[in-house]
Order: structure tokens, then sequence, then C-alpha cells
């Protein structure tokens, strides 16, 4: 909106003409204050029914969080810390979109979406994506550099359009970043997301006995298992090139990525029992969205994939790499893979 300041008669005492100008200025800014305040994507409020969500589960918009991600069934959760320390489901989002294949991300340019545990503080919000709004995974982590791997600016963000990020539709990716902004609002120093290849069932993991990225898979599967039955984010340390899951850390928090792992010690925690009277409170809520991702098309290919490696004799249970046969590339798919639709 415009304001016009109009002209002040000239012919009026100093004096008055101020008087006379700033009751103008009053008046014009007076009407400011009746239009709309619009808010940018990022300072959207939480919804009146997320915040009924909330209190009917006993979570405060400002308490801890904890995000997973499921690739094979395009799905986010969110967790929210309840006044007992442990760590509950709050909603489950579909992933509108996200690209490569089922295993981790391990160069720039491979277009695949990371797996593994990462950690997001403040400084990685982006509340002027050009994906709606987003927040950065920090991949790589210690884990990633220590084993090579490269490739910067993956998401989760709006949009429904991937290129190696988790993209939601663009109200979902909203709520999502309302949460994670109340929480560091609340004090949260940061929160973990684990991102996994599906849900990590013993059923599911069996699947891919023989797959290249078996061995890294059965780590992920026990940062997947101690959450499930502690409903408490595991503490997760780098050493030794390898995840170390469900440890305490050292006081100085310093261990190296590529050296040999310490002695660490196991927290001792009571697993998670949930009470009789906490139907709502435990309830699994799950939100309506698109996927274009296929579940069915997924897993083909992941099973294409290890067909190829098994008979090339090149595969590895332990999830290292092994060098591959001539004609092959590095990364572990055939020469020539991006005409069958894997990714090169």
């Amino acid at each position: 909106m415009r304001f016009m300041i109009p002209k002040v008669n000239l012919g009026l005492r100093p004096r008055a003409a101020i008087v006379a100008a700033t009751a103008l200025l009053s008046i014009a800014l007076a009407s400011c204050a009746n239009e709309p305040i619009i808010l940018s994507a990022a300072e959207q409020p939480l919804q009146p029914d997320t915040l009924m969500m909330l209190g009917k589960k006993g979570m405060a918009p400002e308490s801890a969080m904890f995000v997973r991600i499921f690739k094979e069934e395009s799905e986010l959760e969110v967790w929210k810390a309840r006044t007992d320390g442990r760590f509950y489901h709050f909603k489950t989002y579909p992933i509108c979109n996200w690209s490569g294949d089922l295993g981790p991300k391990l160069a720039q340019g491979d277009k695949q979406a990371p797996e593994g545990f990462y950690s997001i503080a403040s400084t990685q919000m982006n509340p002027n994506s050009q994906f709606h709004v987003a927040f950065n995974m920090g991949f790589p982590n210690a884990y990633d550099r220590a084993n090579n791997r490269t490739g910067q600016a993956l998401m989760v963000h709006g949009k429904c359009k991937s290129a190696g990020c988790y993209a939601m539709t663009d109200a979902l990716a909203e709520e999502i970043y309302a949460l994670a902004r109340e929480s560091f609002r609340g004090g949260q120093q940061s929160f973990a997301v684990h991102a996994f290849p599906f849900r990590m069932t013993d059923e599911k993991l069996a699947r891919f006995n023989k797959h290249r990225w078996h061995g890294f898979w059965k780590t992920l599967k026990q940062g997947y298992d101690s959450f499930e039955i502690n409903r408490v984010p595991p503490q997760i340390a780098v050493c030794e090139r390898r995840y170390v899951v469900d440890v305490v850390l050292p006081a100085s928090g310093r261990i190296d990525p590529e050296g040999s792992c310490p002695a660490f010690e196991k927290p001792q925690l009571t697993p998670f029992a949930p009470q009789p009277d906490w139907t709502v409170v435990d309830e699994r809520v799950s939100v309506p969205g698109p996927k274009t991702r296929d579940v069915a098309e997924v897993v083909r290919r992941a099973e294409q994939a290890q067909s190829i490696a098994s008979k090339e004799g090149w595969a590895s249970t332990t999830g290292a790499l092994r060098a591959a046969p001539q004609g092959r590339s590095p990364q572990g798919m055939p020469a020539g893979a991006a005409a069958l639709g894997f990714n090169q």
C-alpha cells in the first residue's frame, strides 16, 4: 500500500506546520495497522489442528524433535519428546519425491539421496530456499568424509522435485520446518535425522542379504532397533571409518573418524514400556499426500542391482567397495547401466 503525504501549507508557522505534518503521518500509519501482516513461509505459525494434536499427545511445540526417513516407503516420521524424556510418534508424512535408488550417496552428481545418521543444527535451516523452505541434512557427515564421499546441499525441502534430496509438498515441508523451528526456539541445539533405505525389520533386510550395501544396512538397523526399544535417539560415533551405534560419547566429543575406536561405554536405559491408558499418545497418525516413487519399482531396481552384482562376483555383504571387474563403474554399476535406469 502506498501512502501520499500531502503538502503542508507553508503559510503556517513552523511549529504549526510540524504539528500538521505529524498528524497527517499518524493518520497514514494508523491505516497501516488495519493491513494484514503477511508472514513468510518460514515464519508461518503451526496450524490450530497441529497444535491441538500436540496438546492431545502431551507434547509441547518447543520440545525436542527427532526425524526418521524411509526411502522404500517414501515416508518421513516426526517424533517429539515428552516430559519423561522419551520420544513419541507425532506424524508420518509422505515424501513426495526422492531420487536415486536404495543405497547411500557416494559422490557429487550421482543423484542419490543420503542414507545414514545426520544431525541438524539451527544454522542448517534455510528459510529462503528456492524450494519453499528447507533444512540441510549435513551431508557429508564425519562418516561420509572418512569414506571419501562427496556432495553438498542435500536437503529436506518442498516443491516435490528432487536431485538427491527428500522433497515434500510445500504445505508439508512448511509444517515440518515449523516444528523444527519451534524446537530450536525452545532451546534444542540440534535434532537427529536417521535416513534408512526401508523400515529396518528383519524380514525386509533379509531380502537383500547379498546386496552390496547389506553390511552398511545392518549397521543402520542397529540405530533403528535401539530407538524402537528405548524411544530415545541413540548416540552415534564415527571411528575406523564406520558408525558405532548407541554409545556414550566422551566428554570432549572428539573422536577421530579414521582413527581407532576408543573403549566406549553403553548407555544404561530401561526399555520403553507404553502405558495402557496412552492410546492417544501412542496413536500413529499418517498424513495424506502424494508419493511419486512406486514401492514395487524401487524394490525391483534394488533386486536387479543385487542380482547383477552377485552374478559378476563383486557384491559385498560388508558394504565395503570391492574392485569392480573390467567394464564396471567404480560405484558398483555395470558400464551403461544408465540405460537400465540405474544411476552411474
